[in-house]
């Protein structure tokens, strides 16, 4: 489509249950956020972990939605021959500013029916974690809000623990 001028290299989209969808740019405190997950999961992983940052995640023939972040299963190939799919994801992480209905609403739903284990929102606005999991059809059975003061471990790796704080203060 970037040849007919449909989209181009610099378009933000993604797709979701056979739509293409427009992607929101990304603000500084949803880069910041992301920066910090960077540097905490690098210093964590012990190469027990594939950190992808806004690629793909092929959930079924109609959606290959871009989270922001995903921990995942580590491949001979680096997932060069193949985008990840469900079984692949440890854990899968959104950091919503201006998305976060469309993250809980449109996504969510999407990565519980293809079995994505464990959904983190790191909802800006609200300055919560929202973790997800036990998936199902329809999303998720278990919810757990996480505050500043708390702190979340992946189910993957329990000897992880990660403070919100660390990942929601913003600088004064």
């Amino acid at each position: 489509m970037g040849d007919t001028g449909g989209l181009g290299p610099e378009t933000r989209v993604e797709l979701l249950d056979g739509q293409i969808i427009d992607m929101m740019p990304i603000g500084p405190f949803h880069g910041g956020v992301s920066k910090r997950l960077i540097r905490l999961f690098a210093r964590l992983s012990r190469e027990r972990w594939v950190v992808a940052a806004q690629d793909p995640v092929r959930l079924d023939e109609h959606s290959e939605p871009q989270p922001d972040w995903m921990l995942l299963k580590p491949a001979a190939d680096d997932y060069t021959r193949r985008h990840p799919g469900p079984d692949d994801v440890y854990l899968l992480i959104e950091v919503s500013d201006s998305s976060v209905v469309y993250d809980r609403t449109r996504k969510l739903p999407a990565y519980g029916r293809a079995g994505i284990q464990e959904v983190w929102i790191i909802n800006l606005p609200e300055q919560t974690m929202e973790v997800y999991r036990e998936p199902h059809y329809v999303g998720y059975a278990s919810k757990q809000v996480l505050r500043i003061g708390d702190e979340a471990r992946p189910l993957a790796f329990p000897d992880v623990a990660i403070e919100v704080r660390s990942l929601l203060q913003q600088a004064v």
